[in-house]
Order: C-alpha cells, then structure tokens, then sequence
C-alpha cells in the first residue's frame, strides 16, 4: 500500500521562508509563491529543453544582483508567467526590493509548468493569481498534492495524457549539524515517479485498460514506443531553501546537485519535453551572523529531500473529476505499490 502521507518537513522549516498557494479550480491550475527574508541570495538550474523561466539569467553568478525577494512557480505554461507581476506589485506596494536610483524593485525569478491538457486551456495564471498567493503567504507547513502550481500537475505522459496521473506540489526538509535544507516542488514530469528505496514507479503511465501502472522504462526497453511526443509539455519544477550562508555561485551549485533528486525519482527526466528548474535560496540565518556550510554537503542533503518531495506530491494528489487522471490513492492496482 501506498505510505501515508505524514509530515516529512516542508519549505517553511527554513526561518523567514513563506509560501503561498492560489488555486483555480475552474480549470484547474494555479501559482506558489515563495516569499523570502531580506538578503536571500539565489542560483538556478535549468535543465529540461523547454523552460519557461523569468529573472533566471540574472540569478548567474557573472551577474550583479545578489538578492532575491520571492520565487514564482506558475502552471499555464508561458502565459501563467504573468504571475509574476502580481507578486512584484505586492512586494512594491510593502517598499520591498532593491534600491534603484529612486525606486525599490523587487527581484522575482520565475518558472512555469505545462498544464493546459485539463479543462478550458484559457484559464491560466495572472497577476491577480500572483498577488493572490502572496496574500495567502505564511509559515505553516506547505499544503501538498493538488494545489497551487500543481493543481493541474500530471505525470507518466510519454504514452498520451490519457494514460497519466495526476502530478502535484511536495514539501520536505532536513536539519544536520545545524544547518536546514528544504525543498519544495512541483511535480510536472514527462515520466514516472519511482520511489528511491525500492526503485519501482509509484506514478506514472498506465496500463492500456488504465487499471494499473505500465511502468514507462520497462516498457521503452521492450520495444512498446509512443506514438508521438510533442515539446513543451510537461515540467518539474523545484525549490531548494537552506538557512546557511551561501554565495550565488555555491547556491547555483546546490541548485545543480538538486537536480539529482530528479533523476532519483523520476525517470526518464530531463527530457525534450520537459523545462526542469531548480531555484536554490540562502538566507544565511542559521546562527549568529549565519553558519557557513560546505556547499557538497548542502548540495547533498537537497538532492535528498528533493527526492522525498516528489514522492511525497504524488502519493497527496487525488483523481481529477470529469477527467481521466487518476491520483495514486485512486490506481485501482494502487495496493500492489
């Protein structure tokens, strides 16, 4: 049987992290906001070969800026990054950002996942969405499965949307030698969610009566192929916070070590079809004036809890209604898992 989903940690275990959800239910899909305390430093990841991302240029360590206010993590593919400005508008309206000559700008990277297979394709993500999560921002542990980014979440795709299940946001953290690393995630994916400990899918492509898992490399390594793949469709999307004190260049190393999460629980991943990102933020918190941390031992403790999140978004997402995908919970075979 699936395991229970009990509290693992989440985002928020990081002191000054807050994370909003805006949930539309009309299609559905949705928007994460990760608000963050003042003097965060960020780095970035990409991976997949179909990103939509905003601000993630700035994030290079060749680059000048070093402080982020908030990340952004969107469904409705390109259009949802429109949320971003409703996050900048709050954010403006609160005096927070970077003093520019006479203005403050708030610095707000963003990335946004393919979720327009469910539902009427022209409801997406806006600025009103953006403000909204923000709005909706605290310190509580992250609400998980289907809301905010992964409202509309689906994975297992190689073999049609109507083989797939539904995908959703995770949370997890660790503390170890007095450090804290979290993640938090939006589980988007082309292909299946395994589950690390015993290297089996627990999510993913079904079975042609839809009944049971299909198991997508088993499959690929048989000669059963799709029929056709199309960019663009898919997207995973992660959040890696840490209280310790990291420069850009350390944080977009960790954002990179992250991305091993992916590939532990999800295969096959960074696909063409997918725009995997990871955001990896310090605030320097820990302690007085901040501990500093190896970055190898923070980049390994985030590509851990990164892969406990993705296992964690699946096993709290539940079947869409009036559609064909199907939760973990609801897999007919779901007691053979």
């Amino acid at each position: 049987m699936p395991a229970p989903v009990g509290r693992e940690g989440s985002l928020t275990d990081v002191p000054g992290i807050r994370v909003g959800h805006f949930t539309d239910t009309r299609r559905p899909t949705g928007c994460t906001v990760v608000l963050l305390p003042e003097g965060t430093v960020g780095g970035v990841d990409v991976r997949g070969a179909a990103p939509g991302t905003r601000e993630t240029e700035l994030l290079s360590p060749l680059n000048s800026v070093t402080q982020v206010h908030a990340v952004v993590l969107a469904g409705g593919s390109a259009f949802g990054l429109d949320a971003a400005a409703g996050v900048m508008r709050w954010l403006d309206e609160r005096g927070i950002g970077i003093e520019v000559g006479p203005a403050r700008v708030p610095i707000v990277p963003a990335a946004i996942l393919f979720d327009l297979w469910v539902g009427d394709a022209s409801v997406r993500p806006d600025a009103a969405a953006g403000f909204a999560a923000c709005q909706a921002a605290s310190a509580q542990p992250v609400a998980e499965g289907n809301v905010g980014a992964g409202a509309g979440a689906s994975v297992g795709k190689l073999f049609g949307i109507g083989r797939a299940m539904r995908g959703g946001v995770g949370s997890a953290s660790v503390t170890s030698g007095g450090v804290t690393v979290a993640a938090l995630v939006a589980v988007n994916a082309i292909g299946d969610v395994i589950d690390p400990a015993t290297g089996r899918p627990i999510a993913g492509a079904r079975t042609a009566d839809g009944r049971a898992l299909l198991g997508t490399m088993a499959a690929l390594r048989r000669g059963d192929l799709p029929a056709a793949l199309q960019p663009g469709q898919a997207t995973t999307l992660g959040v890696i916070a840490t209280d310790a004190v990291l420069t850009k260049a350390q944080a977009s190393k960790v954002a990179q070590m992250a991305h091993d999460g992916f590939a532990r629980a999800i295969n096959p991943v960074h696909t063409a079809t997918d725009g995997d990102t990871v955001f990896a933020l310090a605030t320097g918190g820990s302690g007085v004036g901040g501990t500093t941390a190896h970055v190898t031992l923070v980049g390994a403790l985030a590509a851990d809890v990164m892969a406990t999140a993705i296992v964690r978004a699946v096993r709290a997402a539940t079947a869409l209604h009036g559609d064909a995908l199907l939760g973990l919970p609801d897999l007919p075979a779901a007691a053979d898992l």
